[in-house]
């Protein structure tokens, strides 16, 4: 147990000292101008822009309109395919009559379709949280789909045995031994949705993460910009955190 817990540290300390190492040689290289300030401004420029940033409430105010549209985004879009993903993986002949389609729509990126959903949506919220339904819809239904057609087949036979309900066999056993591979599509779902609104926004919106870039790109601050791309990975990590650790304490017995 305590070598485990060694090595997890060690990792961890890894972890820690390679980003350092290379913000260390980013500030160095800066300095004996080797990288161009217009482009890849030095760490302690970065700094010195995060904190006015900060103090304005510039940085959060666009940083509370993405998440408030990736949360309700992800939540449709979420909620819809578990429960066609449930339909489908349940009932064979609902999975042939969707495999088609399913198999035409899938590759398409939610991107694509934001030309289309402006023009049926507008430039409002509708067209953005449609953005992060699709995005987060397809992962959601596949990964619920695979974890309904994993069932043991042990389990589903003493089902049928002990005469279990229609009902019960889906919520009882069917829906928590499924559960895992819900929980991975819902985590690569969010990290999907989390990508394409800020994408969504750096094509129409008025505040986000993406405006916020693509406003300081437009008015040539490279600071304002790396900024916002950190801001977007560090938060991202947080989410893929906060995701890990529900499916830690839901799903307990994996």
């Amino acid at each position: 147990m305590n070598r485990k817990r060694g090595n997890k540290g060690t990792a961890f300390l890894i972890g820690l000292i390679i980003p350092i190492c290379c913000i260390i040689v980013w500030q160095i290289l800066g300095n004996k101008g080797v990288i161009n300030q217009a482009i890849m401004t030095k760490p302690t420029t970065l700094v010195e822009k995060f904190i006015p940033l900060l103090k304005n409430g510039t940085l959060l105010r666009n940083l509370t309109a993405s998440l408030k549209r990736v949360l309700t985004g992800y939540v449709i879009g979420a909620f819809m395919g578990i429960i066609l993903g449930i339909i489908i993986g349940f009932y064979p002949f609902a999975e042939k009559m969707t495999a088609f389609m399913v198999g035409i729509l899938r590759p398409i990126p939610a991107l694509a379709c934001i030309p289309i959903l402006i023009l049926a949506l507008g430039i409002g919220e509708e067209s953005k949280i449609a953005v992060i339904m699709i995005g987060s819809f397809w992962p959601v239904l596949l990964n619920t789909i695979q974890g309904i057609h994993g069932v043991d087949e042990k389990l589903i036979q003493l089902g049928n045995v002990l005469e279990k309900s229609r009902f019960q066999m889906i919520s009882g056993i069917i829906i928590p031994s499924a559960f895992p591979s819900i929980f991975t599509g819902l985590r690569l779902g969010i990290s999907s949705s989390w990508t394409n609104i800020v994408a969504a926004e750096m094509i129409a919106a008025s505040a986000g993460m993406g405006y916020m870039i693509s406003y300081a790109r437009e008015m040539s601050q490279p600071a304002q910009v790396l900024i916002g791309i950190f801001t977007i990975g560090i938060v991202g990590l947080m989410i893929d955190i906060i995701v890990i650790a529900l499916q830690k304490k839901i799903v307990y017995w994996e």
